[in-house]
């Protein structure tokens, strides 16, 4: 591992001034992610800024049926926390699949939505990588692609996005909280907070240098909707995702669907808001064959490989009996 330094961030004027005045700085949470990277080669900071002093580590619920969760919070404390168990348990349940308990006790939501890529090949600092070094290739095109995106990539990338909590975040219209190196704040909707790869897959997201997560914002979700998230692995713990799913879903009196709301992770460069499916079943009812009609719409413009082709019919499937299941599997 290369040598780096340490500093421990008092307040956020003090972190934005270390991390904008060193070459190579990367604020550190819980290190989750960014330390295997280091360890690896992949990730070489001259400067490490450690943020767990801040003050981003509550979960405020609000009495619209928002919530406000802080950057630091742990996923631990998220998904045991009774506010998000009973009115996000799909958030909960997307945390509780997504490591083991030590991992969640030390990973943070904002670690969790900045985490990089599994794809074996930009871990490897042998293999070329266009995420890893610009403009050097991809080789996972001709290599073993079986894990990887299948939608939203580009001849430069075709790596996914690791988060499972990021998915249903995505499906119930999450807000990331930015706090500008200026001291300003923004907020981003998290659908545009991930950039697609295109040219640049070593732009990951909006952010800017030096700028910080503070918190995630969830509006209240919709009345009188079910909401799951659901994750296909190799095998049931400590695996990431062939596809997972965050459903959200209601029907009105006349048995169409009210509210729909679909979102899919580990088939794109990041979770991925099948807005067109959406948009094929609002006010239509559910049955088996409706759901796959428009879950095969949503991949459309897919652009699977040889080895990962399997993933559309299995996010086909999921989403038809998820779907199915929340509304009392009337239609099936």
């Amino acid at each position: 591992m290369k040598p780096f330094a340490y500093e421990r961030a008092t307040a956020p004027d003090a972190a934005a001034t270390l991390v904008t005045d060193t070459d190579d700085a990367m604020f550190l949470a819980g290190g989750t992610n960014l330390v295997d990277l280091m360890k690896l080669g992949v990730a070489e900071p001259a400067l490490l800024v450690d943020i767990t002093g801040l003050p981003y580590d509550r979960i405020e619920h609000r009495a619209d049926g928002g919530v406000l969760i802080g950057s630091l919070v742990s996923n631990s404390e998220l998904s045991g926390d009774r506010g998000i168990r009973e009115r996000f348990p799909a958030v909960s349940e997307a945390v509780l699949a997504g490591a083991s308990g030590q991992l969640r006790t030390r990973a943070t939501t904002g670690g969790n939505l900045l985490q990089r890529t599994r794809c074996a090949y930009f871990q490897d600092v042998t293999k070329t990588c266009n995420k890893r070094e610009p403009g050097s290739g991809c080789s996972a095109l001709e290599g073993s692609h079986r894990d990887l995106a299948v939608i939203g990539t580009s001849d430069a990338c075709v790596a996914t996005h690791p988060s499972d909590m990021a998915v249903p975040m995505a499906a119930l219209d999450a807000v990331v909280h930015l706090r500008r190196t200026d001291g300003d704040s923004r907020a981003v909707p998290l659908t545009d907070f991930y950039l697609l790869p295109g040219d640049t897959p070593d732009r990951e997201t909006v952010l800017e240098a030096g700028e910080l997560i503070t918190g995630v914002e969830l509006p209240a979700p919709p009345a009188g909707a079910a909401m799951r998230y659901r994750k296909v692995r190799d095998r049931w713990s400590y695996a990431f995702a062939l596809v997972s799913l965050a459903a959200v879903a209601a029907t009105g009196p006349d048995g169409t669907l009210s509210e729909i709301r679909l979102a899919l992770g580990a088939v794109a460069p990041r979770p991925w808001r099948a807005h067109e499916a959406e948009r094929r079943l609002i006010g239509r009812r559910p049955t088996a064959e409706t759901l796959r009609e428009a879950a095969r719409a949503e991949f459309a413009s897919a652009r699977p490989l040889p080895h990962n082709a399997f993933k559309i019919d299995l996010a086909v499937d999921l989403i038809a009996d998820t779907v199915l299941d929340l509304v009392g599997g009337g239609g099936r």
